[in-house]
């Protein structure tokens, strides 16, 4: 089992989670997940790295209250366990031979794009970051992304931050000032990466995108990850998450990201309306 250290509350929506695992925190990369279970009747989820601390052994992961489990965790206390916590999953974002870098982030995306771009920075890479949220009360990480990058806006959908937009706002306007980048990662809502990936093709500029939010059991045996990348499909779990923006099919991924919803929704009425054992 795994010591949770900190569960944290970041705003009204969503949560941070450190968890007591040397073995994973030493190996794992920007980019890569782990699968973990509240309980031993629990389901088992994805969540991808956003730190960790190899001084504590600590891995930090972000998490959005949107279903049974996140409930569930976000009622669990320091100190108390998780059944499971398995990783690292999946591949390392790849950054290749580029130099400069644009990460996009979009809503709970911000703490992946976070995660990959301070990476890439330390690195000493030239990283601009652009991070969208709904509303500013919303907002995560601001100080983190501004001081792990070489230039970075904040955009929120209202404008109550004062930047007023959604990501591809500035992306279109940098792009069109002839700004360019060798290598774009978008992470975030899947029709937020396909508007970037539009909004990159054009300029031939190689782009990644995240395709974590289609994962399931994260081993490539349940199929449900299958993400269609030009003529071929892939597990986004195994093969990826990342992949080539220009070539995959958004429209059907969005489609297949919406197939358990009924279910997902069933099962969050069903906890809120019975509580839980200890009947929180």
């Amino acid at each position: 089992m795994y010591k949770i250290i900190k569960n944290q509350k970041l705003n009204d929506e969503v949560f941070l989670m450190e968890v007591y695992a040397p073995e994973i925190a030493v190996v794992i990369k920007p980019g890569q997940f782990i699968i973990l279970r509240v309980d031993e009747k629990g389901e088992r989820v994805p969540f991808t790295m956003n730190s960790v601390d190899l001084q504590l052994g600590s891995v930090t992961i972000i998490y959005q209250v949107v279903g049974a489990t996140t409930i569930k965790m976000s009622r669990m206390r320091n100190g108390e366990f998780l059944q499971d916590f398995v990783g690292p999953l999946g591949k390392p974002t790849p950054v290749g031979d580029a130099k400069r870098i644009c990460v996009v982030g979009g809503g709970l995306g911000a703490s992946i794009a976070y995660a990959v771009g301070s990476a890439f920075y330390r690195d000493g890479l030239d990283v601009t970051s652009i991070i969208g949220f709904r509303n500013k009360d919303l907002i995560i990480l601001e100080e983190e992304i501004i001081n792990n990058s070489t230039k970075s806006i904040i955009m929120t959908d209202d404008g109550s931050n004062g930047n007023k937009g959604n990501v591809c706002v500035p992306l279109n306007k940098w792009l069109a000032d002839g700004i360019r980048w060798d290598l774009v990662i978008a992470i975030g809502p899947i029709i937020m990466m396909k508007f970037v990936s539009l909004a990159t093709k054009p300029y031939n500029i190689k782009t990644l995108v995240s395709m974590n939010t289609l994962m399931i059991d994260g081993t490539g045996m349940c199929g449900g990850c299958r993400v269609k990348v030009g003529d071929n499909y892939y597990h986004s779990c195994v093969d990826g998450p990342d992949f080539d923006g220009h070539l995959v099919d958004f429209d059907e991924a969005i489609k297949r990201g919406i197939r358990f919803k009924t279910q997902e929704i069933a099962a969050k009425e069903n906890l809120l309306s019975c509580g839980d054992a200890d009947g929180k």
